[in-house]
């Protein structure tokens, strides 16, 4: 399909749902050369993808619509850099399960991957020429540099390791390692793409163009986080699971901005819906009225910010388009043995927490196991006796051992 388009019109569809492009003129040049662009998405295996996924996902889609060739970066060396959010004992399966998610959602959404291609970090970003030139990247590039431009994208902690500075450095380089005209990624990551714009050429590498999607808002209304459970609907998250979540979600009435729920319509259902329809289509059922039926992200907004359009029917249709969505990616899980062990692996059940140890309570000399016991009479028993016995006989004792005889 990509083959029949103008460049007018691979250009129009590269672009679409992005927020900024930087060197569009590379692009251009590539189109108008005959030759298919040749663009990467890397993604970090960390938490467990979510359903935030779908957005570059969706963006993948277009731009093998518009004839690209796509690579997919499995960044597993990446995902052990950050901060450690990946075990490195965990990386290599965590890498794996990713590409089963990816592969199942980009099916799900009837995405053609003819054209796509997967490669995982390790199996070039250990190599000594790949290590050579990233010392040669780390004399050109200053840590102020690599800290401002992972500041949005590594996790910030106090005393951070290195591994965070290093990081922003392999992304950049990753452009030349594979092979390509640009670098696709969420407008979280421009402070990395403006890195290698800069970085590059000082090491008589070429400048590549950058693509930046939007940042999708989660549920609640914040960043979409695999570290909060609130915030996102897991890809295998059963029909009751997603139903409860997105009752949660924050959707408050006539508000657009900020709105989750929306963006996820703008983003993902619009456009899967033009990849199954060929042409862009929501529909809201509603109780005592007619179905509101749009192909246009502008009139949902305007119907919403109206209250033509409610959250009580806006979610429950939203739920229902995202249940339909999941529901194939979810059966290919159940249908993977493979897939199901990865995931096992790849995600272990924490351990049990240890057991807290019942401390011993002094129960006092009432209890059995006692050393001496007083009697009415005033006198003790027990096997301890002479210790405490005042007695006709051991007063004298007594005080001797008080040293109070003299």
């Amino acid at each position: 399909m990509g083959e029949k388009l103008s460049i007018e019109e691979q250009m129009a569809l590269i672009q679409t749902n992005l927020q900024e492009t930087l060197n569009p003129e590379i692009i251009e040049k590539v189109l108008k050369e005959g030759r298919p662009l040749e663009i990467y998405w890397g993604t970090a295996t960390t938490g467990r993808p979510h359903c935030g996924y779908f957005v570059p996902g969706l963006k993948l889609a277009q731009f093998l619509q518009a004839g690209c060739r796509v690579k997919v970066l499995l960044a597993d060396i990446h995902g052990f850099l950050d901060n450690l959010k990946a075990p490195i004992e965990l990386v290599k399966f965590r890498a794996e399960y990713y590409r089963f998610v990816i592969i199942s959602l980009l099916k799900a959404v009837k995405v053609p991957i003819d054209r796509l291609e997967f490669v995982l970090g390790s199996s070039y970003q250990l190599t000594p020429e790949y290590t050579m030139d990233l010392f040669r990247l780390s004399s050109v590039v200053t840590e102020h540099d690599a800290k401002k431009a992972g500041a949005e994208v590594v996790k910030q902690v106090d005393n951070a390791t290195l591994s965070g500075l290093i990081y922003p450095l392999m992304q950049s380089l990753d452009e030349e390692y594979l092979k390509v005209d640009a670098q696709f990624g969420g407008v979280d990551q421009r402070k990395i793409f403006a890195l290698a714009k800069e970085v590059l050429p000082r090491i008589n590498y070429k400048e590549r163009a950058h693509l930046m999607n939007p940042m999708v808002p989660g549920l609640q209304g914040g960043k979409m986080s695999a570290s909060d459970p609130d915030s996102k609907i897991d890809l295998l998250d059963t029909p009751d699971v997603v139903r409860k979540k997105l009752k949660k979600a924050f959707c408050p009435p006539k508000q657009v901005e900020g709105n989750g729920v929306i963006s996820f319509i703008e983003y993902v259902l619009l456009p899967a819906s033009s990849l199954e329809h060929g042409a862009p289509r929501f529909e809201v059922p509603r109780r005592d009225a007619e179905p509101l039926v749009y192909t246009k992200i502008e009139d949902i907004k305007k119907d919403f910010e109206n209250d033509i359009l409610t959250p009580q029917d806006l979610k429950p249709a939203v739920t229902e388009a995202l249940i339909s969505i999941l529901e194939p990616i979810q059966a290919d899980f159940q249908a993977s043995a493979e897939w199901k062990d990865i995931e096992t692996k790849a995600y272990p059940p924490p351990p049990p927490p240890p057991k807290k140890e019942k401390k011993k309570k002094d129960k006092g000399t009432g209890y059995p196991g006692k050393k001496v016991e007083a009697k009415a009479d005033g006198h003790v028993e027990g096997p301890e006796k002479e210790k405490v016995d005042v007695g006709e006989a051991g007063g004298a004792k007594a005080m001797e051992n008080l040293g109070l005889a003299e």
